[in-house]
């Protein structure tokens, strides 16, 4: 199984789903923060890089520094990610990755790099710019997380 279309197209959709939420905020909102979590634009920031942290491993290349303002890295990373080729991750499932995840050094295969790691992190940090946003007032739904659901203006569960 190819590692490719289970993460790029995936980093990249939801990047563009982060820039849309994040050009309808403030800078206010995007200061947001829930408890002592970071504030909104660096959970956005943050998933940015996720994403390249594990496409480039997975695709044989270096992780990129990014510039911090959120807009550039966005801009960056959605750039770099559709540069990534196919035929780049071939192995990648079997590619053994050495990474730090806080102050733990970690080693694993791609595979479980990918989906235990890499993805549950990258929507962790979008989760929580997403949540940010709306406990400060932003006007956000499903639909602007995932850009796949419609529901008719005012409607509630």
């Amino acid at each position: 199984m190819s590692l490719y279309p289970a993460s790029v197209p995936v980093f990249r959709h939801y990047l563009a789903r982060v820039a849309a939420m994040a050009e309808t905020a403030t800078d206010a909102d995007l200061a947001a923060q829930l408890g002592d979590a970071f504030p909104a634009a660096q959970q956005f920031a943050t998933a940015a890089g996720f994403a390249l942290r594990i496409a480039c491993p997975l695709a044989g290349r270096d992780v990129p520094d990014l510039p911090r303002a959120l807009a550039p890295r966005l801009a960056v990373a959605r750039a770099m990610l559709g540069g990534m080729r196919p035929d780049e991750f071939i192995g990648a499932e079997d590619r053994i990755i050495q990474h730090r995840a806080g102050f733990a050094e970690i080693e694993q295969k791609g595979t479980d790099f990918l989906f235990l790691y890499g993805l549950p992190n990258f929507f962790f940090h979008i989760t929580m710019g997403y949540a940010s946003l709306r406990a400060a007032g932003v006007v956000l739904g499903k639909a602007d997380f995932d850009g796949f659901h419609d529901y008719p203006a005012g409607f509630r569960f």
